[in-house]
């Protein structure tokens, strides 16, 4: 194991802690393969799953390991830019379990997420029976005020050139606090603490992941 593989591990374990306090579960996986191995054992055979929009979940495959098992899986990306989608949004809150990434996680186990059309925020706050976070070291933070920067600065600027966005972010790389009409900073929410214990799950991945 080299030092910053045990520096992950370590930092992780500290994370973990501080998330069984604000009643969410906490894992973590050396890769991007154990984390999907590790989200698909928590999902029950058969369950529905749905997810958020995320690089992350991309980098990690989980969705193409989830087309093959045996759930029922609300893929919202087959239908994109239609009224389909935002049915299959809204079947997304009766889901038994919500993928996602997070944005920011602070070394206290709060989570930081920014979104445009608020379906990912909202389902991560309430609806779904269960959320699974899948989230590289990378977004790991020192403390909120930390997490906001890391978001309007270091991630949504490149989400920006992603998504083909005209914003201020995307051609400067910095954030601008537009109101841009491609502007998706529209919803910020801190989560630090779930209502539900372990309802919100999250695996750290030893990974450099997403934005």
């Amino acid at each position: 194991m080299t030092p910053k593989e045990k520096s992950y591990e370590n930092v992780a374990a500290t994370i973990i802690k501080n998330l069984e306090k604000r009643q969410m579960e906490g894992y973590y996986c050396p890769d991007s393969k154990s984390a999907a191995e590790k989200a698909i054992s928590i999902m029950e055979k058969g369950s529905v799953v749905s997810y958020g929009s995320s690089v992350t979940l991309e980098e990690t495959g989980i969705k193409e390991v989830i087309r093959k098992e045996n759930y029922k899986f609300l893929d919202r990306y087959k239908f994109e830019g239609s009224q389909k989608r935002r049915e299959i949004d809204l079947q997304s809150f009766h889901a038994d379990y919500y993928l996602m990434s997070t944005n920011a996680i602070t070394l206290e186990g709060e989570l930081i997420n920014i979104d445009g059309n608020g379906n990912r925020v909202a389902a991560l706050i309430y609806g779904p029976k269960n959320v699974i976070i899948l989230a590289g070291m990378n977004k790991i933070v020192t403390d909120v005020k930390s997490g906001y920067a890391r978001v309007r600065n270091f991630a949504s600027p490149p989400n920006a050139v992603r998504l083909n966005r005209k914003t201020p972010c995307a051609a400067t790389g910095k954030c601008q606090d537009c109101y841009s009409p491609d502007c998706f900073c529209n919803q910020i929410v801190v989560t630090r603490r779930s209502g539900m214990d372990k309802r919100i799950k999250v695996i750290l991945i030893g990974e450099e992941l997403g934005y």
